[in-house]
């Protein structure tokens, strides 16, 4: 049997043990869950003690069935709250959040996994080390390159601050659209965690709007004395109707999809707002309350051929005005290469 499966059949057995601590578990239960013979269990509860996990086996009154528990006292204090389970999976987790490896909370993650690391033993960080094998994590792909860590440490420090503090700040930045650095009066609102990002929400009093900056693109960010007291209630969910990070209004899209990516575009939940209706020849109508905007755009283009838009008729005509642009771009002849390259 691989070894994959055995770690992973004891992590649902510590998992049942402590579900059931108020009265126990029996091996034969354990058995029944697991699929496997009492003699295997005991072999793993054996393997679950040798590395630290505080069990014991206890005798019913009651019936004289001996069930097994774990010792809740061992960790008392320990993470208030937090069960074993909990705790354990916490540090399983590490191998997942190391996809964020480059953000600016990397090194507050390594620390607070470190000190999760130290609350378990040897033995138990051994056991547990053997799960992330079973699960991979991949970086993620949109994740902002910053030339300077250190000046976007501090970016990210002031704004939290002046997020915390409801302090005014003067900020200078880069705006893409533009192609020009601007200075900024903001009353900072929120710092927001997306696509590979972090982005600063803000209200700009000049324009009485709350406006998205990039951190990466805020050159400079100075705090001042004076105090802000919020004028608009942000919801809950950061670029609730965009497919990127856009925060304007929602329009309703319909789009439709080909039999080919029906079972890919139905498996995913695209937006909260998605609703789709199936075609008896296969195809799909997919209805979205987005943001028009690039992020909107991209998703459907990566589609290709297979999707398209119904409504409104604005965003059609744009993306079919991309799609024959890229066309002739390939009907060009391809740039020779360079000697010696």
């Amino acid at each position: 049997m691989p070894r994959n499966a055995e770690v992973i059949r004891q992590w649902n057995i510590l998992r049942e043990i402590e579900r059931s601590r108020a009265s126990g578990v029996t091996i034969d239960a354990l058995a029944t869950l697991c699929d496997v013979t009492t003699r295997t269990i005991r072999r793993d509860l054996q393997a679950l003690e040798e590395a630290g996990f505080p069990l014991y086996d206890d005798r019913s009154h009651d019936d004289g069935r001996t069930r097994w528990t774990i010792n809740g006292t061992a960790f008392k204090g320990l993470f208030a709250g937090l069960t074993l389970s909990e705790l354990c999976a916490l540090h399983f987790s590490r191998t997942l959040l190391e996809s964020l490896a480059g953000t600016p909370f990397r090194d507050e993650l390594e620390s607070a996994f470190d000190k999760l690391g130290a609350s378990l033993t040897p033995h138990m960080r051994q056991f547990l080390d053997q799960l992330p094998r079973v699960i991979a994590s991949k970086p993620d792909p949109l994740r902002r390159l910053s030339d300077d860590d250190g000046r976007q440490q501090q970016v990210i420090a002031r704004a939290l601050e002046a997020t915390l503090h409801q302090r005014q700040a003067t900020l200078t930045y880069y705006s893409r659209s533009s192609e020009r650095t601007k200075s900024y009066l903001v009353h900072p609102y929120r710092l927001a965690y997306a696509q590979g990002g972090l982005y600063l929400l803000a209200h700009v009093p000049e324009y009485n709007q709350v406006r998205t900056f990039a951190a990466e693109r805020i050159a400079e960010i100075s705090l001042l004395e004076e105090r802000f007291t919020p004028v608009e209630e942000l919801p809950d969910e950061a670029f609730q109707h965009s497919l990127g990070v856009h925060s304007g209004p929602p329009t309703e899209v319909t789009i439709e999809f080909e039999r080919a990516v029906t079972d890919y575009v139905r498996a995913r939940e695209w937006h909260q707002s998605q609703v789709w209706t199936e075609h008896e020849d296969g195809r799909l109508v997919l209805t979205l309350q987005v943001c028009i905007d690039q992020a909107l755009h991209s998703w459907i283009l990566s589609f290709g051929p297979f999707a398209r838009v119904l409504t409104p008729a604005p965003l059609a005509l744009e993306i079919a005005s991309q799609i024959n642009l890229a066309g002739a771009r390939y009907a060009e002849p391809a740039a020779s290469t360079p000697s010696g390259a």
